[in-house]
């Protein structure tokens, strides 16, 4: 099973650049910018990282981004995280990037793109993993800041395919960013946000219907819901779960607890994917370890998961082809 985990083709769909940046590279960048490390040691940001609830998790991630300056910066962030995906078996990414916790800053939205692409397109070629990239708006700030980050994006609408919301979900509800994500979705972004992790499974269904979104990223939540999620598996709406981030969390006490198999069990389009390794423990194979050890999943889940994640992606239908071809290659071996 382990061989299995590690040389299954993946799609990750739930990964956040800024959330791949592991500490000794944070010194690095710390001391190339002539800044000071938000922690005096490696060993203190390995301390730091027990986290009480998302907020907490939240105050130490965008503290380490402020090593994180110039476009080289950004670039080697996103060329560190693609060589671990590679390992991983990842063969097409969809990372999310937060420009505001930057741009708050005074570093250019230019910058921050210009690196994270760079990084991307070599990715491409040494490594061949496809990529589709989504910025993010952060809900805990007001929805204006969305929409003046939203005008940033437009001359880069030829590599960012898509909008997202993340951070805090709680008293962040999806209403508050309908313009801005209507708004969007005319200028021809896709849509996805994070909802039903923190908040209620209604934030799962007001994503769908006031954002427009395409997928749900977490959406753990939703089978409290009997009718979402009928509705969900109608639709066939991609699921990103993220099996290790929701234990470290405390959304579950163990993976034990994880409802993963039970989402696979209901019909829905779940996938594993790893949000912030760096801050929770481990990359996609880590992710599906764990899951596979605690719930007792099997070769076929495996089969499912990996296929689900393929099918939700943005790849073309080409390259989604290729991927699923691939798949079956491994399982006939």
């Amino acid at each position: 099973m382990d061989d299995l985990i590690r040389r299954l083709p993946k799609a990750e769909l739930h990964l956040h650049l800024e959330g791949t940046f592991e500490p000794e590279s944070m010194f690095e960048m710390a001391a190339r910018n002539g800044v000071m490390a938000p922690y005096g040691t490696v060993e203190e940001v390995r301390a730091a990282y027990e986290f009480a609830d998302l907020r907490s998790f939240l105050d130490i991630y965008y503290a380490a981004c402020s090593a994180l300056l110039t476009e080289r910066d950004f670039h080697d962030l996103t060329a560190a995280y693609l060589r671990r995906a590679a390992a991983d078996g990842v063969r097409h990414v969809e990372p999310f990037f937060d420009p505001q916790t930057h741009t708050a800053r005074g570093v250019p939205f230019s910058a921050v793109v210009g690196g994270v692409v760079s990084a991307l397109e070599d990715g491409e070629r040494d490594l061949g993993i496809t990529w589709k990239l989504i910025m993010c708006f952060l809900r805990d700030l007001p929805a204006e800041s969305a929409a003046a980050t939203l005008a940033q994006a437009m001359p880069y609408r030829d590599v960012i395919a898509g909008v997202g919301l993340d951070s805090g979900e709680v008293g962040n509800p999806p209403s508050k960013f309908a313009v801005v994500f209507r708004d969007a979705r005319a200028a021809g972004f896709l849509a996805v946000a994070h909802a039903g992790e923190e908040g209620p499974p209604s934030y799962i269904r007001d994503s769908l219907e006031m954002l427009g979104v395409r997928r749900i990223d977490h959406g753990v939540r939703c089978l409290e819901d009997a009718r979402l999620v009928s509705r969900l598996v109608s639709e066939r709406v991609p699921l990103t779960v993220c099996p290790l981030s929701n234990v470290r969390l405390r959304v579950f006490d163990t993976m034990a607890d994880h409802p993963l198999g039970r989402m696979l069990e209901a019909g829905l389009a779940v996938t594993v994917n790893s949000d912030d390794p760096a801050y929770f423990g481990g990359y996609m194979v880590d992710n599906y370890r764990a899951v596979t050890e605690a719930l007792g999943l099997t070769r076929g889940d495996l089969y499912r998961l990996a296929a689900n994640a393929i099918e939700g992606s943005w790849a073309t239908r080409e390259r989604k082809d290729a991927l699923v071809c691939e798949l079956d290659g491994l399982y006939a071996e």
